[in-house]
């Protein structure tokens, strides 16, 4: 007797509006929690050192207005405070918890930052270099266009990820190929085309194909798969659990947005940030003078009603933090300043899955909390691994 069975129900499209089974609305953030096991092809790495947290709790921070408001609204899942080794807040929604992993979404394209300054550090990359330079066989989309264009989101090409993104759903399992068909992630940013790519507007470009051009480039000429960057990512941040990332069907993993952490990792993660690319058993993971030319130095301005922000170099800042929201309601923010990382992770169950208007007053409150220089008063630490 055959039993019935669906291939990959949660990859099914629906015929209605084209949304694929795993972000529909009343899937989303089970979905979100779960997306490391939905992927067809998933790569899981876990660090032999671990950043030992202590808690060292700021009652102080949950009696804020603003902070009250974002863990009550129906999208919250997590939301932690840390500086060193200490942590300084943490709060959970019913159905998560500090042992949950949540996508990142594009919070995962701060990754690229990091592979950026070491290959900058390293003399093996020039930033305003062309990525036909580094990449012959790329397309016209990004041939004649810098790298730190491309890292900057400021390059006009015939990609957008309203229309086009479908195909890298596709090529990094998350969707099923209808006609049977599945291009890889650098097949198909190689046929990316573009004319004039200069930025027309005073705004960024918001294009989720650019960070795997990136990745390709560091991979070109550093010479090392992107995954041992991962690796060593991973283990400088002394990630308690498994960080677990999509990759195509060729193992090349996805730096748009497609990595997944536990709240807490997250914010281990965005230690790396705070503490100026310093990693947990002291190795530098990234370069110190990059991240403060990223934050000093950036790139074109976010449209309203995110004023005063820029994109740079794969992260959003406004000359103190830097950070980088998700798909869904999600965000990290580190300032190097004072040594604080805040990461907030929600899914809002709504058509869109996102909502643009509740990010501003998001940052805000997490960039005065990273800010604040009496959350960086304590016992010194040295953070070391275990």
């Amino acid at each position: 007797m055959t039993i019935d069975s669906i291939p990959n129900p949660d990859l099914v499209v629906s015929p209605i509006d084209n949304s694929v089974h795993w972000n529909q609305a009343n899937t989303r953030r089970q979905s979100f929690q779960n997306l490391h096991t939905i992927g067809r092809y998933v790569t899981s790495l876990r660090s032999s050192r671990v950043l030992s947290f202590r808690k060292d709790i700021d009652w102080t921070i949950r009696e804020r207005p603003d902070v009250v408001r974002f863990l009550s609204v129906p999208h919250f899942s997590a939301f932690v405070v840390a500086r060193e080794d200490r942590l300084l807040f943490e709060a959970y929604a019913s159905d998560f918890g500090p042992d949950r992993r949540q996508t990142l979404q594009s919070i995962t394209k701060t990754l690229v930052n990091i592979m950026l300054g070491r290959c900058v550090a390293d003399g093996v990359l020039e930033l305003d270099r062309k990525v036909k330079d580094y990449l012959p066989e790329i397309g016209s989309g990004y041939a004649e266009a810098t790298v730190r264009a491309v890292a900057d989101m400021n390059v006009a090409n015939n990609y957008s990820d309203d229309k086009d993104y479908l195909p890298l759903e596709v090529a990094t399992g998350l969707r099923s190929p209808g006609d049977g068909s599945e291009a890889t992630i650098r097949s198909f940013i190689s046929g990316i085309t573009g004319d004039d790519l200069a930025n027309p507007t005073e705004h960024l470009i918001y294009n989720s194909a650019s960070p795997e051009v990136l990745g390709w480039i560091v991979e070109r000429v550093s010479k090392r798969p992107v995954r041992d960057w991962l690796i060593e990512i991973v283990e400088g941040a002394g990630l308690e659990g498994s960080f677990h990332i999509l990759c195509d069907r060729e193992g090349v993993p996805s730096l748009g947005g497609l990595a997944s952490l536990s709240a807490r990792d997250l914010a281990r993660y965005g230690l790396l940030f705070a503490r100026r690319g310093e990693g947990v058993d002291g190795r530098r993971v990234a370069d110190a003078a990059f991240i403060e030319d990223t934050r000093l130095n950036p790139g074109p301005s976010w449209p309203k009603p995110r004023d005063g922000m820029y994109y740079s170099r794969m992260t959003t800042t406004n000359g103190a933090w830097l950070g980088h929201g998700g798909y869904g309601g999600q965000y990290l923010l580190a300032n190097p300043d004072t040594g604080i990382a805040v990461v907030y992770l929600g899914v809002h169950e709504n058509q869109s899955g996102d909502d643009a208007e509740i990010y501003p007053p998001l940052i805000n409150m997490m960039a005065e909390l990273a800010g604040t220089q009496s959350l960086s008063i304590g016992p010194g630490s040295s953070f070391n691994g275990t």
